[in-house]
């Protein structure tokens, strides 16, 4: 299983052979993992994934476990 590489920033495009784009706006976009990559922060499958430059995001109450992960210039929020 690929663990996303945030070691330099994401590039969502390295990885969209295997992303599906639920949702897309200026900001965020949000994602489905349908080539079982691995989080970057638990190296456990993810379901979804969650992109955003936003400075602060709210979030409805997810129900399962989620990581975080800060790159630079974004948040990105892993669903399991």
């Amino acid at each position: 299983m690929d663990e996303l590489d945030v070691s330099d920033g994401f590039d969502v495009h390295d990885y969209r052979h295997g992303l599906k784009l639920l949702k897309e706006d200026r900001e965020t976009m949000a994602l489905e993992n349908r080539a079982e990559f691995a989080c970057p922060a638990c190296g456990e499958s993810f379901e979804k994934l969650f992109v955003s430059r936003r400075r602060e995001n709210t979030f409805g109450n997810p129900d399962s476990p989620i990581c975080l992960v800060r790159t630079d210039e974004r948040l990105l929020l892993l669903t399991h």
